[in-house]
């Protein structure tokens, strides 16, 4: 069994979810069962094409991110004070 031929269009929207959309070479690695070399060789041959809002976009991915960890932060600290208020009657 050889190794599997891709399309360019595939190739290219591999590459635009990592590249524009900000996901993980790795989480798209697993989601579409391409290795992270192949990858990593795909955006060498395909170069995303960058637009002047990509900025701005990166850093809104990267507040909504942030903003998910504090409150998942946040929630958890809400049941640890719940549990320590029950336990201390």
């Amino acid at each position: 069994m050889g190794k599997p031929n891709f399309s360019d269009e595939f190739k290219r929207d591999a590459v635009h979810q990592i590249t524009v959309r900000g996901y993980a070479v790795r989480e798209v690695s697993e989601r579409l069962g391409v290795s992270t070399h192949s990858l990593y060789q795909w955006m060498k041959k395909f170069p995303a094409k960058i637009n002047p809002s990509s900025d701005s976009d990166a850093e809104v991915r990267r507040l909504k991110r942030e903003l998910a960890r504090v409150t998942e932060e946040r929630d958890i600290l809400k049941k640890a004070a719940t549990y320590f208020a029950k336990n201390a009657k």
